[in-house]
């Protein structure tokens, strides 16, 4: 492996979650990023509904009028965790081999940490996820594609939230795709699985496709 193959790819859970239960994902995805590593650090705050979980930020009381407040809230604590799983891998510096691979409240922060412009990293997935309240997409980070994946039965985050996004998105510059699973809930299926890892190996790796 040259150091000009690896990337990372940085996972991001859901609330009441932890890191370790994205941490399986790694699995399935090196078979179609051989060169990459993987990182799937902990959300800085514990969950609110106690036990040993984490959360980005906080869901009780949250509603469609300050959910923006609270993601804006979070980006300090977002920043330095994911900063220095970057750094402990030997990425930093090098967002260009980065990828964010959010699911739920992970992808929420994964679509802000791009539509604000802060992370220019190389690829985003957000599997269940939204772009909350008034948000309004950053130019910035628009050479940054993404991936949407959003289940049609989803209860938790209804998957207009994900075609909102990727309105939003496309209208700021972004090149973004989507996918959408009819009888899936509030999960990542193995079909969302698999175009995750085509499309990161995709903007990863793109010559070894071409080989």
């Amino acid at each position: 492996m040259s150091d000009a193959d690896a990337s990372l790819v940085v996972f991001l859970h859901g609330v009441g979650a932890a890191g370790a239960d994205l941490a399986p994902l790694a699995g399935p995805l090196q078979a179609f990023l051989p060169s990459a590593a993987f990182a799937s650090p902990d959300a800085p705050d514990p969950f609110d509904g106690g036990g040993r979980s984490r959360q980005w930020f906080s869901v009780a009381g949250v509603s469609a009028d300050n959910r923006q407040q609270r993601v804006e809230r979070a980006r300090e604590g977002f920043d330095r965790v994911v900063r220095a799983a970057i750094a402990e891998r030997g990425f930093a510096g090098r967002l260009d081999r980065v990828a964010f691979f959010g699911f739920s409240q992970g992808a929420i922060m994964a679509l802000d940490a791009i539509a604000s412009g802060r992370w220019p990293v190389a690829a985003v997935v957000a599997a269940s996820g939204r772009l909350p309240g008034q948000a309004d997409p950053h130019s910035a980070a628009a050479a940054t594609p993404a991936l949407l994946l959003h289940g049609e039965a989803d209860g938790t985050v209804p998957a207009e939230e994900s075609r909102r996004a990727a309105k939003l998105l496309k209208a700021a510059g972004f090149t973004v795709e989507t996918r959408f699973f009819a009888r899936l809930g509030h999960s990542i299926s193995g079909e969302g699985v698999e175009a995750a890892a085509a499309f990161l190996a995709r903007v990863l790796n793109p010559a070894q496709l071409k080989g």
